[in-house]
């Protein structure tokens, strides 16, 4: 059964999961280094890790199975997950595929030189409301592909 893991620390789009996860009867798993309030439902759970670095993307890396689907900014994770054989989904809706990750990792690890040079500041832009538009019409998407996949219709 598809279950979908997020990387809930810094995650907008956790209502939007929980939307779409009501929808197809799905678990989802909140996996964050602080406790934080989320709706009181049987399908919904979180997983408060360690404060140690990346404790939430080791754990929802060794838990991750295939056709599950994982929600993250994270290219790392993002990366192992892929390697899993899950499906993810940034927040802003852009699928990472094995196709396009390897871009993804040079230009994380292009920006990481560059801002430690003092040549780039800041982060990723605001969420918009087009991004969250973007992020239920992929999360939608990927979920009816795994259940195409594993039904075989």
């Amino acid at each position: 059964m598809t279950h979908i893991y997020v990387d809930a620390d810094a995650c907008p789009v956790k209502q939007e999961t929980y939307r779409v996860a009501e929808r197809y009867g799905l678990q989802v798993t909140l996996v964050t280094n602080s406790w934080f309030r989320a709706p009181d439902v049987p399908w919904l759970h979180i997983e408060i890790v360690g404060d140690g670095f990346d404790a939430a993307d080791d754990w929802i890396a060794e838990r991750v199975q295939p056709d599950d689907v994982v929600i993250t900014s994270d290219i790392p994770l993002a990366g192992r997950c892929l390697q899993a054989g899950a499906r993810v989904i940034g927040p802003t809706g852009k699928p990472f595929t094995e196709d396009n990750i390897g871009a993804a990792l040079a230009t994380r690890e292009l920006l990481a030189e560059l801002r430690v040079m003092g040549e780039v500041a800041g982060g990723p832009p605001p969420m918009e409301k087009k991004d969250r538009s973007r992020f239920l019409q992929q999360l939608d998407q990927e979920i009816q592909a795994i259940l195409r996949s594993t039904t075989g219709k």
